[in-house]
């Protein structure tokens, strides 16, 4: 349990942290784009008799959310002394923003994806690749997310001093 106590601790401690807190937010802020704006949906509103926004977290860099999640996880890592990410994705949303976040704070990531999710999201392994993510295609059992955890989870015991395990994923 001591790699998890470890976690716990320097999570506890960053976010007790204003250092952390603010270069999180920097960089939340200027790399990711938040805080993304509220679109007024008007004719559901109308439809529906209510005001209606939809958040926008499309607009986000990597056109998603899981950059939020996966930059204060990099960064932690990083505090943490590790110089390795790794990462499931089985649609490849988590990946890219794996990909993104350790690109930018110079962390070396790995990601683990099933071969038939590479298949079917064959342009989001290339935008890990173009950031310099490995992709390291998982071709056994089904051959998708839930191998991919299996797999990753295998990295990560074995690595443990050095390796982060950036979850994009409820276990």
């Amino acid at each position: 349990m001591s790699p998890l106590e470890d976690l716990n601790r320097a999570y506890l401690e960053a976010r007790a942290s204003d250092e952390y807190v603010k270069e999180l937010d920097h960089l939340l802020q200027v790399y990711v784009g938040r805080p993304t704006p509220l679109y007024p949906a008007q004719r559901l509103s109308e439809a529906l008799g209510v005001r209606i926004y939809l958040k926008r977290e499309d607009l986000c860099h990597t056109g998603a959310h899981k950059i939020n999640n996966a930059l204060g996880q990099a960064l932690l890592a990083k505090r943490m002394g590790k110089t390795r990410i790794i990462a499931e994705t089985g649609a490849g949303q988590h990946g890219v923003a794996t990909a993104a976040a350790g690109a930018l704070l110079g962390l070396e990531s790995e990601i683990y994806m099933g071969t038939d999710d590479m298949q079917r999201q064959a342009l989001n392994v290339f935008r890990m690749e173009l950031m310099g993510a490995r992709v390291t295609p998982v071709p056994s059992g089904s051959r998708t997310l839930k191998d991919a955890i299996n797999e990753a989870m295998r990295d990560w015991v074995t690595n443990v001093r050095n390796t982060h395990y950036l979850l994009g994923s409820v276990l």
